[in-house]
């Protein structure tokens, strides 16, 4: 077990920017205009002011155009990230099939994950210190998982036997990752999962969703190779609250409670404001460390009225994100 012992502290944070946009090139355009959600989001992590930084909801470029144009605005506000990590996501890739049964091809609903183009709502990770071992999970089949909960209606695979056949697990992503900070590696289990919503009584979505996380719990039980080594830290978007909306809530409590892993912010509240009525608050972003490390600080940046920090959260009425940051500061 990789042991190092280092007294600074490092701070990682899990943000969903929510910066995708509606095809390939606009986020960069928007990013380079430095546009008010830019200016907002700059606003947050410059605040924050992570050592680490996992963002979810940027579309993905092969030249990582959109990541750097955006780092660079970071670098502006003072905060600088020599290092930058992504992989293509699941969303956007076409498949050739109805995977939602909705009886018509070659919509957003029928990509590996939900996108309208290739590379849609993507995953990046920012840095100060170099990567190391990579192991990507995004291209596991649903029905490879162990013990796999597979959508079915009478009996029969839903949508098709076909579709069950190339449907991939991971909707956005699922990827760990190792950084290396001067006195000792640690592991980044990251993933951002889909929402348990918007499909019919099958209930594919929220299935599919349930095993995304469930996947975390394989993987430590060594059911997919090799089992991470702590220290490590799990972080992303679940899209799942333990205790309120829709969805399998048992499995994200499940992986809150694994031994394991700690949960710093169990009294933090909700990370993503959806908006009254329906759903509302929502704790659907998490951050948990491996049970060996020390958690000096942690939380959820969501300052509000009269807290003069809430201006933070938006540029000129235009919000960062219905999401809100998750942090931790850290030392093993």
């Amino acid at each position: 077990m990789c042991t190092p012992v280092w007294g600074e502290t490092i701070r990682v944070a899990t943000y969903d920017v929510e910066l995708s946009r509606k095809g390939p090139g606009l986020m960069l355009r928007d990013i380079q205009r430095n546009d008010d959600q830019t200016q907002a989001i700059t606003q947050v992590v410059a605040h924050i002011a992570p050592d680490i930084l996992f963002l979810q909801g940027v579309d993905y470029d092969a030249d990582l155009l959109g990541l750097k144009a955006l780092r660079d605005r970071f670098s502006e506000a003072g905060l600088i990230f020599p290092h930058l990590f992504a992989l293509k996501p699941n969303t956007g890739i076409p498949t050739g099939l109805d995977m939602n049964g909705d009886g018509y091809l070659h919509d957003a609903e029928d990509a590996q994950g939900f996108g309208q183009f290739r590379g849609a709502s993507g995953m990046a990770v920012l840095s100060r210190w170099p990567f190391g071992e990579v192991r990507d999970f995004s291209g596991l089949l649903w029905r490879d998982l162990p013990e796999a909960q597979l959508p079915r209606v009478a009996d029969t695979p839903f949508p098709s036997q076909e579709a069950q056949a190339i449907q991939r697990l991971s909707t956005g992503g699922h990827w760990s990752l190792q950084v290396i900070p001067p006195n000792g590696a640690f592991t980044l289990m990251l993933f951002a999962a889909g929402p348990p919503v918007f499909d019919g009584p099958e209930d594919r979505n929220g299935l599919r969703n349930a095993d995304e996380i469930s996947l975390w719990h394989h993987l430590l039980d060594g059911k997919l190779g090799p089992a991470p080594e702590p220290p490590f830290v799990i972080m992303g978007g679940a899209n799942l609250d333990p205790y309120s909306g829709e969805g399998r809530r048992h499995v994200i409590a499940d992986l809150l409670a694994d031994p394991r892993l700690q949960d710093p912010l169990s009294d933090a509240g909700a990370t993503v404001d959806w908006k009254e009525p329906t759903p509302g608050d929502l704790r659907v972003d998490y951050l948990l460390p491996s049970a060996n490390i020390t958690v000096e600080h942690a939380g959820v940046f969501w300052p509000k009225p009269p807290d003069p920090d809430a201006a933070l959260l938006e540029h000129k009425t235009t919000p960062a994100s219905r999401h809100h940051i998750v942090w931790a500061d850290i030392r093993y």
